[in-house]
């Protein structure tokens, strides 16, 4: 599971790669929280659920990034150490996942405003799956 920040215009791009759908999820929410900030301290923060459904896989990946930076602003928290377990049913898309909120006042943090639709793709590869995300910043 691995994902690399890319310069985008005036944003912040994230191409992530995994094995699996569930790391894939989990490697481009880490990818958001290292756009987020420098460094991410190895502890501190209490886990917290997350729960997601769409109509695709693409929308299910935009609806949990959007939910990650929903509960950053409520909680006041950087989402990391991210895991999702993603699921196809009656051809709708749920995750569950959870993430560790590390409170902002413990890192030097960057505003990631939104997840966007532009570019984004999630596909099935030979070698697992990978997904590209735009953030605006």
């Amino acid at each position: 599971m691995s994902f690399e920040l890319r310069d985008h215009t005036a944003d912040v791009a994230v191409a992530a790669s995994a094995p699996t759908l569930d790391a894939l999820f989990a490697a481009a929410a880490d990818g958001l929280a290292a756009a987020g900030c420098d460094a991410i301290p190895e502890a501190g923060g209490d886990r917290f659920a997350v729960d997601v459904d769409a109509e695709s896989v693409e929308a299910l990946l935009f609806d949990y990034l959007d939910e990650l930076i929903f509960e950053r602003d409520v909680r006041a928290v950087l989402p990391v150490d991210n895991e999702a377990s993603v699921r196809r049913s009656d051809g709708a898309w749920t995750l569950s996942g959870s993430a560790r909120g590390v409170p902002l006042d413990a890192v030097d943090a960057r505003e990631v405003k939104a997840v966007t639709y532009s570019e984004m793709r999630v596909e099935e590869t030979d070698d697992g799956w990978e997904a590209y995300v735009v953030f605006d910043v």
